[in-house]
């Protein structure tokens, strides 16, 4: 998002009525008639932009798409910005600030959730799964919440059945929390490894010894 700054056409407008009035009112057959005229039509143009200086308004800029070189990976990307803004345009239908606040959290995990392809590829699989099985019925759920909050009905169904999504929001988010950070296990393994191996050379170097490191002469 940007902010772009439109400019009031108020001034403009005000300066075509001087323009006019003037000519219906007064004189203009000197030259310094029109050195007056042209003063007092940039006078009243200078002072309603002053008074109307117009407003600001935010313009959502179109990312670029991203193009890793994997076309696996950037269609998967595709889809994970498609069903974020999905997500965005439905919590923004959602009256009830506690429901919002739920979905923003999970919005915000699942965009981490597909931006983790590009540093980590190899989590394809993984995030398939996520966008194939989990996320769809969520969607739905947010579609059926806003569907029956502006049903212009109540009723046992119809509030059961909001109340029973918004407790299973707080179970998805939870369980996204858990799938993203399954998402690093990996690597967490990895690190591990490396930590091993690099004690283990130490040991062998007498450079680690009753946990702390000793600087070999």
């Amino acid at each position: 998002m940007i902010e772009i700054k439109k400019k009031s056409t108020i001034p403009v407008y005000g300066l075509a009525v001087a323009w006019v009035v003037y000519c219906v009112f007064f004189p203009l057959y000197k030259s310094w008639h029109f050195i007056v005229l042209a003063c007092s039509a940039v006078l009243v143009y200078i002072v309603l932009s002053a008074l109307f200086p117009g407003k600001s308004v935010q313009v959502e800029v179109p990312e670029e798409p991203v193009n890793t070189g994997d076309d696996k990976v950037d269609s998967l990307l595709s889809e994970g910005k498609r069903a974020v803004e999905e997500m965005r345009k439905l919590r923004n239908l959602i009256p009830d600030e506690p429901v919002r606040q739920k979905v923003d959290e999970i919005t915000f995990v699942t965009d981490k959730i597909f931006k983790k392809l590009l540093t980590d590829p190899g989590a394809y699989s993984q995030v398939k799964r996520f966008s194939d099985f989990y996320l769809p019925t969520t969607i739905k759920l947010l579609y059926t919440y806003d569907s029956f909050g502006h049903s212009g009905a109540s009723g046992e169904n119809i509030s059961g059945t909001m109340e029973r999504i918004d407790s299973a929001l707080a179970t998805i988010l939870e369980s996204y929390k858990k799938f993203f950070d399954s998402l690093f296990a990996s690597q967490a393994l990895d690190i591990e490894t490396d930590i091993s191996v690099l004690e283990t050379l130490l040991k062998q170097e007498g450079l680690l010894g009753s946990g702390e490191l000793k600087v070999k002469s």
